[in-house]
């Protein structure tokens, strides 16, 4: 293997969705321009070890590549909002409203929201959302190691995707979610001939009573048994509870609290809305820069 060239790149850790620091989904967003190749990128995502690592290889056209330990992805969430976050924090230096970031899924728009000179909000709009199949309750409930009773009936599992398919599983406990175990050889059999290789559950008990639903995601085959923060799968499940009215109504505007079984406290906030078979989905949260280095 030739050498590698990433000696002096700069890159900054970030967590996202993150309340205060070291909470949230850590991130490394590395400025690599074009000095890297694929296989590189993919060498350091690895090292890095965080669920992704992302890569900004314009600064000035806002050219971003995504990789996770084990492979590239076309769009997730927490990259693209905590390195949007970099950008405006690191190089524009200026309240910008919005911006636009080329991700290998296409163009994603972020608007960022103040509290006088600090950022306290970025938003990400997500595609358009595909609703595929629905899964049998025993069957997840087997993936996960749960009781079929676990499973709210009132709702079906159903794979949704705004750029990253993934499975939505409505449970009813905060105690379910928790027991919640993958059986991975039985979770490699269900994807195996399924679009969808991520698994999101769901509950409506939460730590935070001022949260409106608690959330587990599990994405193995991407090198990430579990993320304590996921923006893609999140609009995934916005997507789900619009197009179901699990609220009661096609529309929502609700707080989402993952990681605590991991540690990692995080919040997210859903936005979502139906109109003549058009859905409006975003996801937001807070980003904190932790650390700026250089890669050796």
């Amino acid at each position: 293997m030739k050498e590698l060239q990433s000696e002096g790149l700069t890159f900054y850790i970030v967590d996202v969705f993150a309340e205060y620091r070291y909470s949230g989904n850590q991130l490394a967003v590395v400025i690599s321009g074009n000095k890297l190749s694929d296989e590189e990128m993919q060498l350091i995502a690895k090292e890095m070890n965080f669920s992704e690592t992302s890569f900004i290889t314009s600064v000035e056209n806002h050219d971003v590549r995504i990789f996770t330990p084990k492979v590239e992805l076309p769009f997730a969430g927490h990259p693209t909002i905590g390195t949007a976050y970099v950008l405006q924090q690191e190089f524009i230096k200026s309240k910008t409203k919005t911006l636009t970031l080329n991700l290998k899924i296409g163009q994603i728009a972020i608007l960022f929201k103040y509290k006088g000179e600090i950022t306290s909000e970025i938003w990400m709009e997500h595609k358009e959302p595909t609703f595929n199949g629905f899964f049998a309750p025993d069957l997840i409930a087997d993936v996960l190691s749960l009781n079929e009773s676990d499973i709210d009936g009132r709702f079906r599992i159903q794979g949704v995707s705004t750029g990253v398919p993934t499975i939505i599983v409505p449970l009813k406990s905060l105690d379910a979610v928790k027991r919640v175990k993958i059986d991975y050889e039985k979770y490699y059999d269900l994807i195996e001939n399924t679009q969808a290789k991520t698994i999101l559950v769901f509950c409506p008990e939460t730590y935070d009573k001022k949260n409106d639903l608690n959330v587990r995601f599990f994405a193995d085959f991407y090198g990430v048994p579990e993320d304590p923060a996921t923006g893609s799968a999140n609009g995934c499940l916005a997507a789900y509870l619009v197009k179901h009215e699990y609220f009661g109504k096609k529309k929502i505007d609700i707080r989402v609290e993952q990681g605590y079984e991991m540690g990692r406290e995080s919040l997210l906030l859903l936005k979502g809305e139906e109109k003549e078979g058009k859905f409006f989905i975003a996801v937001g949260g807070k980003a904190i820069i932790i650390a700026k280095g250089r890669l050796l």
